[in-house]
């Protein structure tokens, strides 16, 4: 799939043949005058990169695994910056990443969160988050995933729908559904989160919910249905303690699960260290699949922009723009995606590593159809409610992690869905 390492040594093998071939079968020949002396070649002067490392460049993102953060600090440096960023055992999701970067007002760069949380940052809903403008040179080659002079693509993600097709599993049986929601009559065991918060329950819960949209519903937008189809998701589902959905599907103890794209393969190469019962075939699927949804699935792309923090001085935000300029560009979004098994919105950097698009890859994407009702995306209309939907499934208890402390069903027809679409205390 990663195609620059073989080609290279082919080509090492073919040079080093034809070099030893020249040598053996050119003949001995007497000596001949020398010619004229050419005169000699000025070396060429190449520009030195310019050293950044003086300012420390405060980054914000909720792309911020451990892994990811080691990587990018160390990577920085070796580009000529010094970046300070928190892994995710500090801040962990999209929703805390911009709320800390809108707190403290420290920040010089933003990136991953998701559409909705861009549109928001965009439109001024943050009183202390404001971009600078700004044109990368690479802007052109992410297509379609920009807000022209504010913020550029750097990675497109989904969720999934997995399942185990062995005898662990459906026993060759295959599964199509028409919505995400299907799940709940799907006959078999399935996994589900064990809390409200994070990015990939968040958008998880965006696909369950997507063909219940409902404009004139006091209920965040949603019908009443949906919001029992996904209470039946939460109540008859296993939550197993992981907090994600690979894992338990890959030691056997749940049928269909869901999973977030990027580091699905990444997961699938490793199986066997952590199962008895791996899934097998990361490119070519032996044992499990991907549920076939006629909707398609729930994208989210991440972007990178550059914050206007106050008092930074020109010489500062010259460092940040060009750390900017520098992680976007196609050389350093082919390692990110390389590292992380990512998929970039960078078109240039998708050349460089993928001969081909991966299947997951070019799922149907539900995100940017319209809402029937409105003139909304669907992830501008999860944008406009997603604060409701929080505290909807707060309120009500939903994704419990302890489920001999399950909460009682709520009686759907008597529920003041005014109150429950306010934080709690409101």
């Amino acid at each position: 799939m990663k195609k620059a390492l073989a080609l290279i040594l082919a080509l090492v093998m073919v040079l080093s043949l034809a070099a030893c071939g020249t040598q053996a079968e050119t003949p001995a020949t007497e000596p001949t005058e020398a010619p004229a002396e050419a005169p000699a070649e000025q070396p060429v002067e190449s520009e030195t990169p310019k050293d950044y490392s003086g300012y420390t460049i405060r980054i914000y993102s909720n792309s911020n695994s451990t892994e990811r953060t080691t990587w990018l600090i160390q990577e920085a440096k070796d580009a000529g910056f010094t970046i300070s960023i928190d892994d995710n055992s500090v801040i962990s999701g999209d929703t805390a990443a911009i709320q800390a970067a809108n707190e403290k007002k420290d920040g010089d760069i933003l990136f991953g969160l998701n559409e909705t949380r861009w549109g928001q940052v965009v439109d001024g809903v943050y009183e202390n988050l404001s971009l600078v403008d700004w044109t990368p040179s690479w802007a052109e080659e992410v297509g379609e995933y920009k807000y022209d002079g504010q913020a550029y693509g750097l990675v497109i993600q989904n969720v999934l729908m997995l399942y185990r097709n062995d005898e662990l599993g459906t026993n060759g049986e295959k599964l199509h559904f028409q919505h995400w929601a299907d799940i709940v009559d799907c006959g078999y065991t399935w996994y589900r989160q064990g809390k409200v918060g994070g990015t990939t329950n968040s958008n998880i819960n965006s696909a369950m919910l997507f063909p219940f949209t409902d404009p004139e519903s006091p209920a965040g937008g949603i019908s009443v249905e949906g919001w029992k189809t996904l209470w039946n998701y939460c109540a008859n589902g296993i939550y197993t303690g992981d907090s994600y959905g690979f894992d338990p599907l890959n030691r056997g103890e749940v049928q269909v699960s869901t999973f977030y794209s990027s580091s699905l393969y990444g997961n699938v190469d490793s199986a066997a260290d952590s199962s008895e019962h791996p899934l097998l075939g990361t490119l070519e699927p032996e044992n499990w699949a991907l549920v076939d949804i006629a909707d398609g699935t729930y994208y989210i792309a991440e972007y990178l922009g550059i914050l206007d923090r106050e008092g930074r001085t020109p010489e500062e935000t010259e460092a940040v723009v060009a750390f900017a300029e520098w992680f976007g560009s196609a050389d350093t979004q082919a390692e990110w995606a390389d590292e992380f098994d990512s998929f970039p919105c960078n078109t240039a950097a998708v050349a460089e590593i993928y001969d081909e698009t991966p299947a997951i890859y070019t799922l149907k994407n539900f995100a940017l159809e319209t809402v029937e009702g409105t003139d909304m995306t669907y992830a501008e209309y999860v944008g406009a409610h997603s604060s409701e939907w929080t505290n909807i499934m707060t309120n009500l208890g939903f994704y419990w992690a302890d489920n001999s402390a399950a909460p009682t069903e709520p009686d759907w027809d008597n529920l003041d869905w005014s109150v429950l679409t306010q934080a709690a205390g409101e």
